[in-house]
């Protein structure tokens, strides 16, 4: 019929429209079934942000120098009803794409920084906005009346951002940026190094800190001379400019010992701990200073 003809058409047109490969796209039956799990993510997603199935989980940071942790990354996770959790790949495109990354985006700040807030210890938190959340006009507001309500300070929280989310309209976004900055917090650029412009992107807005993308912690273990130039010039550029530079994915002492040779300023990684729930992440996190402290004295 012809309403079923015009929605595959359509269907084929986005798929088309999205491709970098095909000229022409013909309609196949599992476009339906995308569009239909999609939907069905969607309504999920609304339902979890009803009835807060979301958590919160931490991994730490910590200083290379001292081992002391010196904040935690806050991850977004989400508990189907099955009890096993939804990969973050899986669900936060189709929430960017609905828009429902925005109030998703608004629980995990003001959840985060409440929990943050009521913590013994004054560690940093490190917040992902997504290039969503970047475009929002009202951003700064929201997030100078979350940490009016918590009571967090400014100077604990962290806000990272990716290239991607900077150069779709950079003036736009730095003006943003600034505003924020303004407020006391912090910014730091996550991913560095896979961007096709990130020593523009630097040149732009004054961040406080580099995020080494994980990926040449990776290629680290292979002896590749490249990722190991590419971590000594990034090293190099944060201390020309005074800005600290924190490695992702760090797995291994080897990795570590590298950093620590090179200058590093800060660490994250599975060898200082995994993603987890608040109090636990709290209490590896002193664990990690203990261990660090035992191997200096040793």
């Amino acid at each position: 019929d012809v309403s079923t003809l015009i929605n595959n058409a359509d269907l084929a047109m986005y798929r088309a429209k999205a491709s970098l490969t095909q000229d022409v796209c013909f309609y196949e039956a599992d476009m339906d079934q995308a569009v239909r799990a999609r939907r069905r993510v969607t309504q999920a997603l609304r339902e979890a942000l009803e009835n807060e199935r979301f958590e919160l989980h931490y991994q730490v940071q910590a200083s290379v120098e001292t081992g002391k942790a010196t904040g935690y990354e806050v991850l977004l996770r989400w508990k189907n009803d099955e009890g096993r959790y939804i990969s973050p790949a899986d669900f936060i495109p189709v929430a960017e794409e609905n828009g429902l990354i925005l109030p998703i985006g608004e629980w995990v700040l003001r959840q985060a920084c409440r929990q943050a807030a009521a913590w013994d210890e004054p560690h940093r938190i490190a917040v992902n906005l997504s290039p969503v959340q970047l475009s929002h006009v009202d951003l700064p507001r929201l997030v100078h009346q979350i940490l009016l309500e918590t009571g967090l300070s400014p100077s604990r929280l962290e806000l990272e951002i990716t290239e991607t989310a900077m150069i779709t309209d950079m003036a736009r976004t730095t003006h943003v940026l600034r505003q924020l900055k303004a407020l006391g917090v912090t910014i730091a650029m996550d991913d560095f190094g896979t961007g096709y412009s990130s020593l523009s992107t630097l040149k732009a807005f004054p961040f406080d800190k580099i995020k080494l993308d994980r990926s040449f912690m990776t290629e680290l273990d292979g002896e590749a001379p490249q990722s190991r130039a590419i971590i000594r010039a990034v090293l190099t550029i944060g201390e020309s400019l005074s800005i600290p530079v924190l490695a992702e994915g760090v797995e291994t002492a080897e990795q570590l010992a590298f950093l620590r040779a090179q200058g590093c300023n800060e660490v994250q990684g599975y060898l200082l701990g995994r993603p987890q729930p608040e109090a636990d992440a709290l209490n590896h996190g002193a664990a990690w200073i203990d261990l660090q402290e035992t191997a200096t004295a040793a």
